[in-house]
């Protein structure tokens, strides 16, 4: 089976995605230029990798960006073209505009965060179009399928759940120096700042956890708005240490080695590449049992879930992860055990195939009804 592979962005995802279904199909990969440049030394050597020019979202030229990017497509002659969530309208437009080979798009978000100030304008609905013209669509989790059946329609033997596989084998690849040894009492609050992903939530939760664990310490590290916000008279740089900027992807493995705890405070939630890095680092999760987060982390297994902010369970459940150094072991270890299982990405692929063979299947049956 020849396979294309468009990605414009979850670069981590499509990376061990792609490095995995090259085992079982012909892969194509196409992406952007600079996706393409942060992906290179990543994948495996017998992936085919054609890149086009992408200007940013406001010019025009997006326009010659996206035939381009057509004629790659017609030029591989794909079986199937499986895209990642693109939240790119002129690619959705495309999509409308142009006929395309047997489509499987994975849609990461459903729709759009609250708060998420790096959204496209108008992204939200020109999206909508990926749902009505793929054969199949892959989800991330049940809540996800529910959402794209019940509110768009779309119907449920169209949608697949799969789980987004576990990322921390990436980054280790990554890792340049040996990480620090882990930190007893750290926690760590990673990936985008914005609203939804519940920061305050933990912040007021820390002087609660302060008092019965005098030497914890909170890592911020990421983008978005500012967590200054939450600081209005400074803060102690001996509780908490916040790197309010990209992360580069050598330094990730550290700050996850560093940590005993990934804190997910969220108020609302689709999926999380963060709980799949996390796993992959044998680092437990406290989670907001909300959305998406509640299917991913097993609660009492490799996890704690707590009500969406309440910050005295919070703050309860970070006290009694940190002061249990046996359920910390035992957690870590079925972390890393998931990924070998439901997060193993060969598994994953294994079963991504099976969605393209029934997305030809679909266009099969469509073409023989003409």
């Amino acid at each position: 089976m020849k396979v294309a592979l468009l990605n414009f962005s979850f670069e981590d995802y499509t990376i061990e995605l792609a490095n995995s279904l090259v085992k079982y199909v012909e892969l194509t990969l196409i992406q952007p230029e600079k996706v393409a440049a942060f992906s290179r030394d990543a994948l495996n050597p017998s992936i085919r990798v054609f890149s086009f020019k992408k200007p940013r979202i406001r010019y025009p030229h997006n326009i010659l960006s996206m035939y381009n990017m057509m004629r790659i497509i017609q030029d591989v002659q794909p079986d199937v073209l499986h895209v990642q969530e693109t939240c790119d309208p002129w690619y959705d437009l495309t999509l409308l505009l142009n006929k395309m080979p047997p489509l499987v798009t994975t849609i990461h978000d459903v729709l759009r965060h609250p708060g998420d100030k790096e959204s496209v304008f108008g992204s939200e609905y020109t999206k909508q179009i990926s749902f009505y013209r793929s054969q199949q669509l892959i989800v991330h989790t049940q809540e996800l399928k529910d959402t794209l059946n019940e509110q768009f329609h779309v119907p449920q033997e169209q949608i697949n759940v799969l789980p987004h596989g576990e990322l921390g084998s990436l980054y280790k690849r990554r890792e340049v120096e040996p990480p620090l040894a882990r930190e007893p009492h750290t926690l760590l609050f990673f990936g985008r700042i914005w609203p939804y992903k519940g920061l305050k939530y933990l912040l007021e939760a820390m002087p609660i956890i302060a008092e019965h664990i005098p030497d914890v310490k909170l890592i911020i590290a990421g983008r978005g708005e500012n967590p200054m916000q939450y600081f209005p008279n400074g803060y102690d740089n001996k509780r908490y240490e916040i790197l309010n900027d990209f992360i580069p992807p050598e330094d990730v493995v550290g700050l996850f080695k560093r940590t005993t705890i990934t804190v997910l405070p969220y108020i609302e939630a689709s999926q999380s590449g963060v709980a799949a890095l996390s796993y992959g680092m044998g680092t437990p999760i406290i989670a907001s049992n909300v959305g998406g987060l509640k299917e991913i982390v097993r609660h009492q297994k490799d996890g704690l879930l707590v009500p969406p902010g309440d910050v005295r369970s919070l703050a309860d459940a970070i006290i009694c992860l940190l002061s249990d150094r046996d359920l910390q072991q035992q957690m870590q270890t079925a972390s890393l055990a998931r990924c070998q299982q439901d997060l193993n990405w060969s598994n994953i692929a294994a079963e991504t195939v099976e969605v393209y063979r029934e997305a030809l299947e679909v266009t099969n049956k469509s073409l023989l009804k003409l």
